[in-house]
């Protein structure tokens, strides 16, 4: 039945884009960003660099690819994603073999600067603004496909990077997986992508929805809702981003043995994608923005219950809580940024928002280490996240989003 309908979609162009979308953001997103986590132990006790050192060259890829972000969004919108994200992936692929092979700290900054520009053509933004640029009734559909694959990429490609570092050492670990990164990914993004569509398809296109209802990007940036999401997603970003780099050492330093620490955070890659199997029967019910404060407070919830302590109960309860906020959050974002603006300038709206969501990851891992490294504890770090998270929550949900009015509806760029 499920082999049926994949063959069925493969059918339609742009079906096969969000399936090959989905492939390849499951593995990009497993090895450019989930196993860095597991390899920051090793590379710390071989190379004499403190854990600040190391998450500052993973955080800095983080400012490079808020800097991109608006001219990866531009380059979507009026070229499509084709070069873009094929060479986004060759580059990726020999930057992480690079990686491997790093023996100076400025290289290790270096190569995680250029990885920063390469994941900006590759992850998550530019990937939705192709969903964006292809679907209209089916966008939520196409969401889902791609980031229910995506959601196992920590599943995936933690406890295999743990077992390869188990294995080989995470210099060989990390070359292997630089190699599959490029062979997986290169041929996908080369051969099945495209440039957008010049309409969408007419089973696609719902009649009370005229292709040109798209807000232009002026009038976007204009608006009081795109700043109150922002803000509220921002600091949402700056709790989530730091407990996810840190959960393994943190698991570990509660006397959790690497391996058990690496298949729970695995774990949360499950959780996310329940969170996102459960957001199509909650689109139904609920708005866009009830659906968004509802995955705020499972984050807070799931970040208060790891200050009870580093229990079974408690740390099954975070995996799943905040594995099923992160996964619904994914296709929160896109869906009310497409809803409320349109396709036609997708690309360049999200960029906004995008570039102040990554500085916010990136800020959040760094600063979480500092605090590691002045106290030995991440008893305050947990305070701050969890602080964070009620504030996200609150923002979103005190705030009333107001109508766009029909005048500034526009195609013009």
């Amino acid at each position: 039945m499920i082999w049926n309908r994949l063959r069925t979609a493969w059918a339609h162009q742009r079906w096969r884009i969000a399936l090959s979308l989905a492939v390849t953001e499951t593995i990009s997103y497993g090895i450019l960003y989930y196993a860095f986590s597991v390899f920051l132990k090793p590379m710390e006790a071989e190379l004499g660099w403190t854990r600040a050192e190391l998450t500052g060259a993973f955080s800095l890829s983080f400012l490079v690819m808020a800097a991109m972000a608006y001219p990866v969004g531009l380059w979507v919108d009026r070229h499509g994603p084709r070069a873009l994200m094929t060479i986004g992936s060759i580059g990726a692929s020999a930057l992480v073999i690079a990686w491997s092979r790093a023996t100076h700290l400025i290289e290790l900054y270096v190569i995680w600067a250029g990885i920063g520009v390469c994941a900006a053509a590759i992850l998550y933004e530019p990937a939705f603004a192709v969903i964006a640029q292809w679907f209209r009734r089916d966008r939520g559909a196409a969401l889902t496909l791609v980031t229910l694959a995506a959601g196992f990429a920590s599943t995936i490609f933690i406890p295999l990077a743990d077992a390869l570092l188990g294995a080989f050492g995470w210099r060989a670990a990390v070359f292997g997986l630089g190699v599959f990164l490029g062979c997986a990914t290169v041929p996908l993004h080369a051969l099945v992508l495209r440039r957008r569509p010049d309409t969408f398809e007419a089973a696609d296109q719902p009649p009370d929805i005229p292709d040109s209802l798209d807000v232009a990007f002026g009038r976007a940036l204009r608006d009081r809702t795109f700043w109150v999401l922002t803000v509220s997603f921002g600091l949402s970003s700056l709790s989530a981003a730091a407990i996810r780099l840190h959960f393994i050492p943190y698991l570990i330093d509660t006397g959790i043995a690497p391996g058990p620490a690496a298949l729970a955070t695995g774990a949360i890659g499950v959780a996310q994608v329940l969170g996102r199997l459960l957001f199509v029967p909650l689109d139904r019910r609920l708005t866009s923005r009830q659906i968004a404060v509802v995955v705020l407070l499972l984050q807070t919830v799931a970040h208060a219950l790891l200050l009870t302590g580093a229990s079974a109960i408690a740390l099954g309860g975070f995996v799943l809580l905040f594995g099923a906020a992160q996964g619904a959050g994914t296709l929160v974002r896109p869906a009310m940024l497409a809803e409320r603006y349109g396709s036609r300038h997708y690309g360049r709206i999200s960029s906004v928002m995008a570039m102040i969501l990554t500085v916010t990851a990136t800020v959040s891992p760094w600063a979480a280490s500092l605090l590691y490294d002045q106290l030995r504890s991440y008893t305050v770090v947990l305070w701050l996240i969890l602080g964070l998270a009620v504030v996200a929550t609150g923002v979103l949900g005190l705030t009333r989003a107001e109508r766009i009015r029909p005048s500034v509806v526009s195609t013009a760029d």
